[in-house]
Parts: structure tokens; C-alpha cells; sequence
């Protein structure tokens, strides 16, 4: 499993009923795309940093999406360029189970 932390700044700064509402309104652009788990929007608590977490099967699926159309998307609404991080995600923990991933 591959975890993709992306970060982007918010400028100016989103509410976190704003950012509820931006964020509602991309996330059926990510249902049933291939190879992404779950994504979790993130803002920083003063509104200033936006972004997501995001589990995929494969960094394959990830870099996928990650693409010049995806970048300018994101330019286009928040007024800035997102940086994504990849990490391996060996162990996950569950309330009921922990998994090899």
C-alpha cells in the first residue's frame, strides 16, 4: 500500500465551513478511480494549508492521477501548486484487526 500525503496553501485562508464546502464538491471527482482506497481532505486548523491524504494500492495508480491536468486543477481553485509525498505503508491499524499491507 502506498500512502500520498499532498499539501497545498490556501491563500487566503478557508474557513473550515468553506473548506467543507470545496472539499464536498471534488470528491466525486475520486470515486472509482483505480487503485485509490480512501482519501481524507485536510486543512490546517487557521485555514492556511489545504490538502489530502490519500491510500492507493500501488504509487502506479497514484503518479496516475498526480498529472499536469490534476496540478492545474488545483492551481486553478486554491491559487497554488500542490507538493505530494509518497510513503510505503507496511503495518495498518485498525480498531479490530492490525494488517500487513
Amino acid at each position: 500500500m502506498i500512502v500520498a500525503i499532498v499539501r497545498f496553501p490556501l491563500d487566503p485562508p478557508l474557513s473550515l465551513e468553506a473548506a467543507q464546502a470545496a472539499f464536498e464538491s471534488s470528491a466525486p471527482n475520486y470515486q472509482g478511480l483505480a487503485g485509490l482506497e480512501r482519501k481524507y481532505y485536510l486543512r490546517s486548523p487557521d485555514g492556511s494549508v489545504g490538502g489530502g491524504v490519500y491510500l492507493w494500492t500501488d504509487r502506479a495508480s497514484a503518479e496516475a492521477v498526480y498529472d499536469d491536468a490534476w496540478r492545474d486543477r488545483l492551481i486553478e481553485r486554491f491559487g497554488s501548486s500542490p507538493e505530494v509525498e509518497y510513503f510505503d505503508c507496511p503495518v495498518v491499524v485498525e480498531p479490530e484487526r492490525i494488517s500487513v499491507a
